[in-house]
């Protein structure tokens, strides 16, 4: 048995981007820092983790409209690494997360859209990203697509590599 599944806790380094596939699949991506403070001979220190975030479907319409820069945000999904060379030749690695359940935990201002207005949010106040239990009846996936409770990911042959970004 395998298990790649990674949980975090941060802010959108930047709002998230909406775009959409060749065969009109939407994706959603921003960045994400994840801070961790530790201390070092009664001196404290913070390092900072970055990772690219990507969602799909119906869900990356939902954060586009709600993740902004600087907003707190739930991440559950599946890790990935991927090597680069950055301009100046240097070889990078970026660490990606396909993300199936987003939740922004960013308060709200009043009048502003996206988010919630508290969390955990009421059951007036949510919204359903990806994973969570939604009161409508479930509905078929339109021709072509598979039904992903929320849980809706790139299909085979279908992957950020081939987006035009």
């Amino acid at each position: 048995m395998s298990l790649n599944l990674i949980l975090l806790i941060g802010n959108a380094g930047r709002d998230a981007e909406l775009r959409y596939t060749a065969n009109g699949r939407a994706v959603a991506s921003f960045s994400m820092a994840v801070n961790r403070s530790y201390q070092v001979n009664n001196e404290w220190r913070e390092e900072t983790e970055w990772f690219n975030v990507s969602v799909w479907g119906q869900q990356a319409e939902n954060v586009a409209n709600s993740v902004r820069r600087g907003a707190k945000v739930f991440i559950e999904g599946r890790l990935s690494t991927r090597e680069y060379t950055n301009q100046a030749g240097a070889t990078r690695t970026s660490l990606d997360v396909n993300a199936f359940r987003v939740i922004n935990l960013t308060r709200r201002e009043e009048g502003e859209e996206g988010g919630y207005g508290s969390y955990p949010p009421t059951p007036e106040t949510a919204q359903p990203y990806g994973g969570g239990q939604s009161q409508q009846p479930a509905q078929a996936a339109p021709s072509g697509q598979q039904a992903g409770g929320g849980y809706d990911q790139p299909t085979d042959g279908e992957d950020l590599e081939d987006l035009p970004w």
